[in-house]
């Protein structure tokens, strides 16, 4: 047993990308091409402001088919940390999939870490010291939601991107936001309640 003390865990809000943080386009990769959802920028600056680690955990598909490469989505994701700096925001990790098993390229795999299942959030739990009871999955889709819970974190539905018509039968104690924003207060308020 290691005498060092246990630095404490902490909660994170874990975002999808296409179609939470920004405009759902298929198989995004061009900077040019990516646009925050509106209120995007002032919710994770809301989330930093709030003490949550906030951290991407996205499925790229488009690898495995190879539509784009991984240094492709890393460079994209450089200029969105600059963007959210202009606010005054920021990402503390980002995480994607880039796996597929009906995919063309060597990352035609099936995984442990494309959501519904919750590698990418286990994985950053384990990396970087996250509460997961005490953290949140916020996305546009089901698979979003599932990844959550099977992480163990509470799951909010955004009605951007595909979000509308993935809240259809989805169960009621999950919340359904209208935007990330409303999503990040949301989160905001139910930690104050807590403290």
């Amino acid at each position: 047993m290691s005498n060092l003390k246990r630095t404490a865990l902490r909660p994170a809000v874990f975002l999808d990308r296409d179609g939470t943080l920004n405009i759902e386009k298929d198989y995004l990769f061009r900077v040019e091409d990516f646009v925050f959802t509106e209120g995007a920028q002032e919710a994770v600056r809301l989330l930093n402001d709030a003490g949550f680690l906030v951290v991407v955990v996205s499925n790229q598909s488009g690898i495995a088919r190879g539509y784009y490469g991984q240094e492709d989505v890393k460079r994209l994701h450089d200029a969105v940390d600059r963007l959210l700096a202009h606010k005054g925001a920021h990402v503390d990790a980002w995480y994607f999939c880039p796996h597929h098993p009906e995919g063309t390229t060597d990352q035609a795999i099936s995984c442990d870490c494309r959501k519904p299942a919750p590698g990418m959030l286990l994985q950053a739990a384990k990396e970087y010291g996250i509460d997961l009871a005490d953290s949140y999955m916020v996305g546009d889709k089901r698979i979003d939601v599932e990844a959550g819970h099977a992480a163990g974190c509470h799951s909010i539905l955004v009605a951007t991107g595909y979000g509308h018509s993935e809240a259809v039968g989805l169960p009621k104690t999950v919340p359904c936001c209208e935007n990330l924003l409303a999503a990040a207060r949301l989160i905001c308020a139910a930690e104050h309640v807590k403290h």
